[in-house]
């Protein structure tokens, strides 16, 4: 089915009121909107960023170093309300240009060394500390291939199925039909390969399983565009049992907790900058101070 009321025009122009959901943080150009400064605590590496799936993506691999003894992996993350439009401050543009969220700022090094696009960030800290990622050559190309997968799949959904299905001002079967034949394909792809492993690129946890997770792994449990039935995503049976042993690692469950600003508040934590935060600063318990 095609759109019989729009016919493209010769030269495109931005209509700002059009695009939907998040028509307000859309824009054709980039550059900050307004000077603000970042926050800055008090451990060398600063995380500004959001729970969406790219964001949990780098908390989820913080805590599993954390996890693992890596002492200076500890790190402060910065709530960035992008529906409020805080990724075009110019504090934020300074650590990533491209205005999405997540941006890592490392300030071990001087001067500091700034990290953006969740998949560079994985990389980063897992060379930076050793960790996550082989080093095997074989191996290591396997891990990697998976990673730049994921970064290459995800837009296919997000952008792609997640914003035609769920957040398209108007449903048209042409664009919907199209990307869920392309994330069903993408989830046969994961099911196969997860067939004979246990993780994505054999026993090994790794940076991989780290960034396809938090999208594909949502995707199936219905937790992202409550689309599993649509989808049929019960039928994916490997994706469905490596999603369930990944929820299940400590580190994930707190991964999945720093920066989230929606849903069960005593799975919020807004910002993180000391692990005792997860017992004493979630929203719970914040909630009925603000209240008083």
């Amino acid at each position: 089915m095609t759109d019989p009321t729009y016919t493209p025009p010769r030269v495109w122009t931005w209509d700002a009121e059009s695009g939907g959901r998040f028509a307000s943080i859309n824009r054709p150009v980039a550059g900050p909107t307004h000077d603000k400064e970042l926050p800055v605590g008090k451990h060398p590496l600063q995380l500004y960023s959001l729970a969406t799936p790219n964001g949990v993506k780098v908390t989820i691999m913080l805590e599993e170093l954390l996890a693992k003894g890596f002492e200076g992996a500890e790190y402060d993350a910065h709530l960035i309300r992008i529906t409020e439009g805080d990724q075009f401050s110019s504090g934020f543009v300074s650590v990533n240009p491209n205005s999405k969220i997540p941006a890592l700022l490392d300030r071990s090094s001087d001067p500091a060394i700034r990290v953006f696009e969740s998949g560079a960030i994985l990389l980063y800290l897992a060379e930076k500390f050793g960790a996550f990622v082989p080093t095997e050559p074989a191996e290591r190309a396997e891990c990697l291939s998976w990673l730049f997968w994921q970064m290459g799949s995800a837009p296919m959904l997000g952008g792609g199925f997640g914003h035609f299905y769920a957040y398209a001002p108007e449903k048209y079967e042409y664009p919907i039909n199209r990307y869920a034949m392309e994330v069903k394909r993408q989830l046969d792809v994961l099911d196969r390969q997860l067939a004979s492993r246990q993780f994505i690129t054999g026993d090994q946890y790794s940076i991989a399983d780290m960034a396809i997770w938090p999208w594909y792994g949502a995707l199936v449990t219905n937790k992202v565009y409550e689309a599993a039935e649509f989808l049929q995503t019960h039928t994916y049976k490997n994706v469905l049992r490596w999603t369930q042993e990944l929820e299940e690692r400590d580190a994930v469950q707190r991964g999945r907790m720093v920066n989230r600003a929606w849903g069960d508040p005593r799975e919020q934590l807004h910002e993180r900058h000391d692990a005792s935060d997860f017992q004493t600063r979630t929203q719970d318990k914040l909630e009925p101070e603000s209240n008083q």
